[in-house]
């Protein structure tokens, strides 16, 4: 079941990451700017966003099937007007239709797992799902590249499709409905508005949610920009770009795995401020060397690679942190927290755009922005919380 589960997820990371090496031929192909291409990531993200406060009150209410078998259904209809797009208006539009039904993975599958599993039994399957999740950012830019090599970039969401076919299919056959008709809830809109009041006038979701949502923009500021940066600037295949796409992320996961156990040593909060702190000074250091003509491949690889090092700390502690106090009211917590990060990163990465040309500079520039904010926001942690 959890093999199960971890395919149908992963379909998600699968859809951001898998066409990237291909955005220069998109632009070509629709003779626009690299602006216009990174609106299909910035349209993506923001409906990803907003979608995620429907989907969980509608699986408490309905079942877990029924926004999964909504969700796979809008995103097969996206995937397929992005495969079949005769602009690049037509292909935002077909990003944005993706987003809305790949946020139904995101928020059910969890419900999935907390119905058949509690303790222990649960951590492993969230694991093993994790695990699968990980990897996408490592496969999925390579398979693009592949299948770039033996057809143009429609061919990456065609393999999409299938995909979602597929989960949509495995969805019905293999996975039961996990929420038994005594357990269902109904909608109540009154506590949904109260909780809502409660957590945004609560300090430390606000700072923490935040601080999570700016460090992951400037993982979204790579993903718009680094295509066009890797290939035009630099000169890499797209298998290269994968390459190097792939070699971030590895610092960013493998960071990750050692959250937990930093954490009990050093403290959470103190372990944020830290890995905020140095998080900044990785991306200034790759912003000031930019700045100087020194970003050359290894040192834009070396400065981004350190800087999701503290990233992959940052964001699940930071996540986790932001429903520490909110127990009793965890799934609005996840739903609201997951919206607003979504979209604070896409409204930052659609305001850097501008200024984001093909070039290096902007890019490690926008992505020193975002460790700044993420720094002060950190700052904005109780001290004497921090040192605990």
């Amino acid at each position: 079941m959890s093999v199960i589960l971890g395919l149908v997820a992963a379909v998600g990371p699968f859809a951001i990451d898998m066409y990237l090496p291909a955005m220069p031929e998109i632009a070509r192909e629709f003779a626009v700017d690299q602006q216009a291409v990174q609106w299909t990531i910035v349209g993506y993200f923001i409906t990803f966003g907003l979608a995620q406060l429907a989907y969980g009150p509608w699986a408490d209410q309905a079942g877990r099937k029924p926004p999964l078998y909504a969700g796979l259904a809008l995103f097969i209809a996206g995937t397929l007007i992005c495969a079949v797009a005769p602009s690049i208006g037509w292909l935002v539009a077909g990003r944005m239709v993706q987003g809305i039904g790949g946020a139904a993975n995101m928020v059910v599958l969890r419900a999935v797992i907390r119905d058949l599993a509690t303790g222990p039994q649960a951590t492993r399957m969230m694991s093993t799902i994790m695990i699968v999740i990980a990897v996408s950012p490592l496969l999925a830019p390579l398979s693009g590249a592949g299948l770039l090599a033996i057809g143009d970039w429609r061919l990456i969401f065609w393999a999409l499709l299938g995909a979602a076919v597929l989960s949509f299919f495995l969805i019905h056959f293999a996975v039961p409905e996990t929420l038994t008709e005594a357990n269902r809830q109904r909608f109540d809109l009154t506590g949904t508005l109260v909780g809502t009041k409660i957590l945004l006038a609560d300090r430390d979701f606000i700072v923490m949610t935040f601080l999570a949502g700016f460090a992951f923009a400037s993982f979204f500021v790579f993903i718009a920009a680094a295509p066009f940066v890797y290939r035009q600037q630099f000169g890499l295949s797209p298998t290269g770009f994968s390459l190097a796409f792939a070699i971030n992320a590895i610092g960013f996961f493998a960071a990750s795995q050692f959250a937990a156990p930093l954490s009990r040593r050093l403290g959470t909060l103190r372990m944020i401020s830290g890995a905020s702190l140095g998080f900044a000074s990785a991306t200034f250091a790759g912003f000031g060397l930019a700045l100087a003509g020194l970003a050359s491949l290894p040192v834009t690889m070396s400065t981004l690679f350190v800087g999701n090092v503290f990233l992959g700390v940052i964001l699940p502690t930071a996540q986790v942190q932001a429903l520490e106090e909110h127990g009793d009211a965890a799934g609005l917590a996840s739903s609201l927290g997951g919206t607003m990060q979504m979209v604070a990163a896409g409204v930052l990465v659609a305001a850097a755009g501008p200024f984001l040309d093909g070039t290096v500079v902007p890019m490690l520039g926008a992505i020193a922005l975002c460790g700044l904010i993420a720094l002060v926001l950190s700052r904005l942690i109780p001290r004497q919380a921090a040192l605990a």
